[in-house]
Order: C-alpha cells, then structure tokens, then sequence
C-alpha cells in the first residue's frame, strides 16, 4: 500500500516542518499545491522531498480536488499544514501499509485534536471532529462552498484510533481574525444560495451553539480555554447570521 500525502499551503513555513516531519517516514510521495506563497514555504517543502505545484488560489475545494488530481498513487491522506500525526496515529497508518487494506474499505476516519492556548481539546464542539482524511482517490471528491469543504466517499469508513493534531490559532487576535473570514465566507456561500435570515437569528444561532458546545457536549471540562472557545463560536455563529442578514438586505 503506497501513500501519497496531499497539502494545500499558502506561507507556511512556520507550520510546515512539524506537519511534514510528522509523515515522513509514511510518505511514498507528498504532493504540494501553492497558492503564491512570499515566504519560505516552497523550500521547506522541496527539502522534505514534496512535489511543488504554484496555481492560483480558486477556493478551498478546487485546490484541493486538484490536488488529489496530482497523486500517483491509490491512496491519498490529505493533511493540512498546521496539522500533524500523532505517535498513534502514526502507528496505525505505518500497519495498514505493511498488512495492506481489504478491497471494500474505501477509506479511514479520525479524531482530530486541537491545541488551544497549551491545552490539548477534548470537550465541546471541537473534539472528537472526526475526519476522513486517509481514503481511496478514484473514489473521493471534495465538495462544499467557500469554506469548511467536505470530502464525499463512495464506499464503506473504518475508524482509526489515533489521533491528528490541529495548531490552529496562535492566539485570541488570530483565532477572531478567521472566525470573521469564515463567517464571511460562509454568508456569501449561503447567500447566493438563496438563504434568508430572520432578525431573531443571530442571536437564537448563537445561544444553541453556546449551549451545544459547553453544555451539551461538556466542553466546561476543558477548563477557561472551554469557555473561551464556547463564547468565540458563539460570537461567530452571530456574525455569519448578521452579515448573512445584510447581505439580504442589500439585496
């Protein structure tokens, strides 16, 4: 079994090391896709061996479909820079390539897990956020709108134990700063969708998904970083729904 690990990168030098250190040793062949990066991402990639292909930034799903269009090899992972595979996860993907894979398993699912102000999160919303992220190539396509792209599989999910690490904010200005790009992203998807939004929407969006992630799903139990992550997606669900609202008003 021959992996091909897929990235899309746009200045990543910072995070890209640790991502690519972390699958190495598993890679038969990574495959780069740059969207014009100014920094030191396209050398740090070629000194870990990738492939590098510049293209023009065309959203989250055409990149990455393009990516896997790039992959020589059946089998795709599809990572992102600031993410990384842990020890355990390492692991298991090292067994499935050595004992091979029977032929009615079309890919294989994950738990991910976030690095939240020096605090692993295993609470609320963002944990477990299991993904398929290692699947059969001629049998996956991404999907989705300008953000948050999903990956469609044809054919059965085995689940895997270890877990992929996500670096995802630097701090409290950063993790806002996409929090608000997202939002934006995500109204404008909607929006020429046809979508509506009433007044009471924001704010009745907002409250459940406060109450979803640090009730519901515990994420008290991870402690101040719990609340502060439950207030922020709280705060982001009212902008998407606000900005969705002034979109339709301008109409």
């Amino acid at each position: 079994m021959n992996i091909s690990f897929c990235l899309i990168t746009l200045n990543e030098e910072q995070n890209l090391p640790r991502c690519l250190r972390s699958v190495r040793d598993l890679a038969d062949e990574i495959v780069v896709v740059d969207s014009g990066s100014t920094d030191a991402t396209v050398p740090t990639a070629q000194r870990f061996g990738a492939r590098v292909v510049a293209r023009d930034w065309l959203g989250y799903v055409n990149q990455k479909n393009f990516a896997l269009s790039l992959a020589t090899n059946d089998w795709v992972f599809s990572i992102d820079a600031d993410e990384e595979l842990s020890p355990e996860l390492q692991a298991e993907v090292a067994a499935l390539k050595k004992n091979g894979l029977p032929e009615n398993v079309a890919g294989f699912s994950m738990p991910r897990c976030v690095l939240y102000d020096g605090r692993w999160i295993r609470h609320g919303d963002w944990y477990p956020d299991r993904l398929v992220r290692l699947f059969r190539r001629d049998r996956a396509t991404f999907a989705g709108g300008k953000v948050h792209e999903r990956l469609e599989l044809d054919g059965p999910v085995r689940e895997l134990r270890g877990e992929l690490f996500h670096y995802s904010f630097r701090d409290a200005t950063d993790h806002w700063a996409r929090c608000e790009k997202y939002a934006r992203l995500w109204a404008e998807t909607q929006h020429e969708a046809g979508r509506r939004a009433g007044p009471l929407a924001p704010p009745l969006h907002a409250l459940f998904r406060w109450f979803r992630g640090y009730v519901l799903r515990r994420g008290y139990l991870d402690g101040e970083q719990g609340r502060r992550i439950a207030r922020m997606n709280a705060r982001e669900v009212a902008l998407k729904y606000r900005l969705l609202r002034g979109m339709n008003r301008n109409e």
